[in-house]
């Protein structure tokens, strides 16, 4: 018997629920169905996401379907999850991590793609104090900021190769994108400059691939422990207990990283940045990977001490001022 599984139609939504249905079948698992869920996010292509964006956006209708058993599992890009899942859902297993850092994309020239930049110092020198950034994410723009205080933001929609087009028709000097939608797609060769986390620090969850079932569906958790990766799952619950603690339910200008480090420990790198850049937060801490939830709370609590529920409760004083949700 076949397992649906429920996803997004885009172009990235279909390469994730292409690889969860792979992993099943070679780890002994029956054929899988991919059944197409258009979701809010997706209805609402021609409003910037920072307007329409909030919980559950590019989730919502996937999670109904499978409550109401419509589907068997739901394929989701975790970092739009919600901290809190709904009441009798489960995150039953994640795929390997792939490279978790934003990228920035520049215009190809005429003889090709541009060479990869070498430094941060080297990208600011290439664009300057005042270009024009193709993202809506305001924790990207948050950040970004820092280092172009003269930029100009403008939200993107669409499918990769869509905004792809876009800025080399000269629509923007630059976008910001997830590097791993970028791989994923086969587009790594646009990548112009990865963003280490001392620049901008991912959403939490990005670059990580969820599988969601429920809670009382005994068969698909099984099928589930069959393909999860168990670092991108200790990555996945460190950088969650972070966002749920820090309050959770409203996405904000928050950027979180767990890595394995040495003898099985994890570090986890966090920030709260202010949206107008103004104020940026950082924490990080060390714990062993078996302690993740307990670490993401931990180094929410340094953040809230720090004052970060101030930075939180600005930025969810100003409308849409919500995480855009995108590769």
């Amino acid at each position: 018997m076949e397992l649906r599984l429920g996803t997004r139609g885009s172009q990235l939504a279909l390469w994730q629920a292409g690889a969860v249905a792979a992993r099943i079948v070679a780890a002994g698992g029956p054929p899988c169905r991919i059944v197409v869920i258009k979701t809010s996010g997706d209805r609402l292509q021609d409003a910037p996401l920072s307007e329409v964006g909030g919980k559950r956006l590019f989730v919502k209708e996937i999670e109904d379907a499978l409550i109401r058993n419509e589907i068997d599992l739901a394929v989701h890009s975790s970092k739009d999850m919600p901290a809190v899942l709904p009441e009798g859902l489960v995150i039953a297993a994640v795929l390997p991590r792939e490279d978790p850092r934003d990228a920035v994309v520049l215009p190809a020239v005429a003889s090709g793609f541009r060479r990869p930049l070498d430094s941060i110092d080297d990208l600011v020198a290439t664009l300057g104090q005042a270009p024009s950034i193709g993202t809506g994410s305001v924790r990207r723009i948050a950040q970004l900021t820092r280092l172009f205080p003269g930029a100009r933001f403008t939200p993107i929609r669409g499918n990769l190769d869509t905004r792809l087009r876009k800025l080399d028709e000269g629509a923007h000097d630059a976008l910001v994108l997830a590097a791993a939608g970028l791989r994923r797609l086969g587009f790594a060769d646009r990548i112009s400059c990865a963003l280490p986390p001392a620049a901008c620090v991912p959403a939490p969850g990005q670059g990580i691939v969820a599988v969601e079932c429920r809670a009382d569906d005994a068969r698909m958790r099984e099928i589930g422990s069959r393909i999860d990766d168990a670092a991108a799952a200790a990555a996945l619950d460190a950088e969650r207990a972070l966002v749920e603690a820090l309050g959770g339910g409203c996405q904000t200008p928050v950027g979180a990283l767990a890595t394995l480090v040495d003898g099985g420990a994890m570090e986890l790198v966090a920030a709260v940045i202010a949206l107008d850049g103004s104020k940026a937060l950082r924490a990080q801490a060390t714990a062993p990977a078996r302690d993740a939830a307990a670490l993401g709370r931990a180094v929410a609590a340094n953040l809230l001490a720090q004052g970060a529920d101030e930075i939180l409760a600005g930025a969810r004083r100003v409308p849409g001022a919500v995480e855009g949700i995108q590769p």
